[in-house]
């Protein structure tokens, strides 16, 4: 792997509307990145293996919950500098992002704003530092895009629920010490459960021959039998809308997530075009190759101010969920395609482990179906400016 030189391009000076303190967070997360995922990210994907040592390094930057109060062992931070930090997490590696966003979005966010205050106090510390890692059941292997669908169901023993059913694409389930479980009561209504390792019938095997997201652990959810106790119920929401909401918080960061691949992509690249030598000039001097990067930075930039300007409305408590899946496709289709032309800069050197792209490619292809396929994110912002929604 070859040294980690990323120069974050900002075209449009942003540095000039984040705070201070955004300024510091991001730049803490960066220099984490440089020094602790970039040295060791291309051999961990190459062994499709999950490098377990940086979960205490996530923690410290603050990317397990950064947005939760400080009294739960959050960071207290404001939704930009959530978005901030998975950026730079997600320019070391998609995968890796994808566990922070996991612990923060799809545990502690459900835990935060629809469990009780001894939930709270039980299981946010412990998620924040990284001692207890989560997991988030809800795709299943028959119910992706229509999740209103699902077959897992929990019935009231008296003093206990018992849980069946499974779930599947599940990021950090392999090790995840909890799992905020989405399943129907009796009556067909969907709650949230907190299933914890150790309860006898609950088991979590691994998914394997990935060729994305390997660096990320991905697995299932099986529950046979899981006597879950009664207070591990989430009780502050039921319902489709209760994960959603959840997925909501975690399309956010993934919008300014794929920025991070994206730049990591054109700053390869456009290092690469000045240095390599063709027909006896850097081939950042031929038409094509300008056009290449000029576009790039282009949309960057048009994907940055979306990221931004829709952390300004998150932090305002206005963030529609139309608008946010809009962002998050917008900014995964830019990051792909970006990293599409990026390869062929590079040429043949675009394919090895030597460059960070092929890796990003890889990773794109998943970003861009999970949590809301590229299509249904279309939709989802056609029923909202129609008023028909088309996938029903």
């Amino acid at each position: 792997m070859r040294p980690d030189l990323f120069e974050a391009p900002d075209y449009y000076n942003l540095d000039d509307l984040f705070t201070e303190e955004h300024l510091l967070v991001r730049d803490a997360a960066r220099q984490w990145v440089k020094r602790d995922v970039s040295p060791i990210i291309e051999a961990y994907a190459q062994k499709a293996e999950f490098p377990k040592q940086i979960i205490v390094g996530l923690a410290e930057i603050g990317a397990f919950g950064p947005y939760i109060p400080e009294e739960y062992g959050g960071a207290g931070l404001d939704q930009i500098s959530y978005g901030l930090i998975m950026q730079e997490i997600e320019r070391g590696d998609s995968g890796v992002r994808s566990t922070a966003s996991v612990q923060s979005s799809l545990v502690m966010y459900p835990i935060f704003t629809y469990g009780n205050e001894e939930q709270r106090k039980k299981y946010l510390p412990k998620l924040a530092t990284g001692e207890w890692m989560g997991s988030f059941g809800l795709t299943e292997p028959n119910h992706g895009s229509n999740p209103s669908g699902m077959e897992t169901k929990f019935k009231d023993m008296g003093d206990h629920y018992l849980l069946n059913g499974a779930k599947l694409w599940i990021s950090n389930s392999p090790f995840c010490d909890i799992a905020v479980v989405w399943a129907k009561n009796e009556a067909g209504r969907i709650h949230g459960l907190i299933v914890e390792r150790g309860m006898e019938g609950f088991s979590t095997p691994e998914t394997h021959n990935k060729w994305s997201l390997r660096a990320s652990a991905t697995g299932e959810l099986i529950f046979d039998n899981v006597k879950v106790p009664k207070e591990n119920l989430l009780p502050g929401k039921n319902g489709l809308g209760a994960p959603l909401g959840c997925l909501d918080s975690a399309r956010y960061g993934i919008a300014w997530g794929a920025i991070g691949a994206a730049m990591d992509c054109y700053d390869t690249a456009l290092r690469y075009a000045k240095e390599r030598i063709q027909f006896g000039k850097p081939i950042a001097a031929f038409q094509l190759q300008q056009k290449k990067l000029a576009e790039m930075i282009t949309e960057i930039t048009k994907a940055q101010l979306l990221a931004f300007r829709l952390g300004q409305l998150k932090n305002e408590g206005k963030a529609s969920t139309a608008q946010i899946s809009m962002a998050k496709r917008n900014n995964v289709d830019m990051a792909i395609k970006i990293a599409r032309e990026a390869r062929q800069i590079l040429g043949g050197m675009g394919i090895t482990g030597e460059y960070s792209i092929m890796r990003h490619m890889m990773n794109l292809e998943s970003v861009i179906t999970y949590e809301g396929t590229h299509d249904i994110h279309l939709l989802i912002t056609g029923s909202d400016i129609t008023g028909i929604p088309a996938f029903q």
